[in-house]
């Protein structure tokens, strides 16, 4: 994040705004679309990075003090950014896997690596002995939960990659951070701003655009079932992290018990609807992968990333960082060609998320005692 660019700095929203104007009507005249979608993400980094408070004049804490000197706010950020830079990695990986497995074998091999790795975690914080405990004094919001994530959401996300290009279904994941401040309020009781409102509409349009290949007005979708299994997808994975604030206990301990309470699930349904993985390396490699850096690791960063937030809609908005290497490592490793409508939809999709973060009020700020 050591390159600004001071002419984007200063943009006000309608500033922003006019220029993804500018940039639309690019893309359709210039054949280099991934040259385009690098300039947009790295011309929109500078008020996302001057909104984190992430400046050159900021202190540097020292060594021996560590992220511990960092404000609750700012290791916020600091978990979610870690956890956005695994996940851009994941849409490769999922569609490599995926040459190997069904979507529901991915979704077993995928979750027993992460129950191994989260009870590593554990073990080396010395905190299994909590399980049991925490277990037991709430079993049906841990079997809730685990239905919910990874056994549902995971299954419908694969069959998503399964039936739609990395791009598109990659492109449309990111709107479950549109959708999860819009849950939040009937669920959690936050206000709805403006500025949400704002971003579900433009984000929702990019949706669209994608969806149609680039012909909204046709409303003549290429593959619905698809579309519809990725929309799905960012419904079960915003109801998960919202059902998870409120939950009391110790947040990995939590990630463990969901994920060992689907395990009977997922491998009932696999046993009845499907047959067990035959795991030659490559396929092994490729499904412990997708355990390690989307579900295992990544899920505790960006759990005490929510934990921290103040508010959803703000941590939300770090997914915005991921699309520029995703889609690079797609058509770098996947071979895709990065389609006009694709990136015309993903970049309605991360205006909207700019536009939440941009226009919503400043709090004020509040002085340490």
């Amino acid at each position: 994040m050591g390159m600004v660019f001071p002419a984007f700095k200063s943009c006000s929203p309608c500033s922003h705004i006019a220029l993804n104007c500018l940039y639309w009507d690019a893309i359709f005249k210039n054949k280099g679309n991934l040259k385009i979608f690098i300039f947009f993400s790295l011309a929109n980094l500078p008020p996302l990075y001057d909104a984190y408070n992430f400046r050159h004049t900021d202190p540097v804490p020292g060594v021996s003090n560590g992220i511990s000197q960092l404000k609750t706010s700012n290791l916020a950020y600091a978990y979610g950014l870690g956890a956005v830079l695994c996940w851009s990695t994941v849409a490769t990986a999922f569609k490599l896997a995926l040459q190997h497995f069904t979507p529901l074998q991915l979704v077993l091999v995928a979750v027993c690596t992460s129950i191994i790795t989260l009870a590593v975690i554990l073990g080396v914080q010395g905190k299994l002995k909590l399980l049991k405990g925490q277990f037991k004094s709430r079993p049906l919001f841990y079997l809730q939960t685990g239905i919910i994530n990874p056994f549902l959401y995971y299954m419908v996300l694969f069959e998503s990659y399964a039936l739609l290009p990395a791009q598109q279904a990659l492109a449309l994941n990111y709107t479950w951070a549109i959708l999860l401040p819009l849950l939040a309020v009937p669920l959690l009781g936050q206000k709805l701003k403006g500025s949400d409102i704002l971003a579900a509409i433009t984000g929702y349009m990019g949706v669209l655009v994608i969806a149609t290949g680039g012909n909204p007005l046709s409303m003549q979708f290429e593959n619905p079932l698809g579309v519809a299994m990725a929309l799905v997808s960012t419904g079960l994975w915003s109801l998960y992290w919202i059902i998870n604030t409120k939950d009391k206990g110790e947040p990995v301990v939590s990630l463990l018990l969901s994920f060992m309470v689907s395990l009977p699930f997922i491998l009932g349904m696999v046993l009845a609807t499907d047959t067990l993985p035959t795991l030659s390396l490559q396929a092994l490699t490729a499904g412990v992968y997708v355990g390690l850096f989307e579900m295992g690791i990544t899920f505790v960063l960006w759990l005490m990333a929510l934990k921290k937030a103040e508010r959803a809609a703000n941590i939300s908005t770090l997914a915005f960082l991921t699309p520029l290497l995703s889609m690079c490592l797609i058509a770098l490793v996947l071979k895709e060609t990065i389609t006009a409508s694709t990136i015309a939809g993903m970049g309605l999709i991360l205006s909207a998320l700019v536009m939440q973060k941009l226009l919503q009020p400043r709090s004020p700020k509040v002085e340490a005692a």
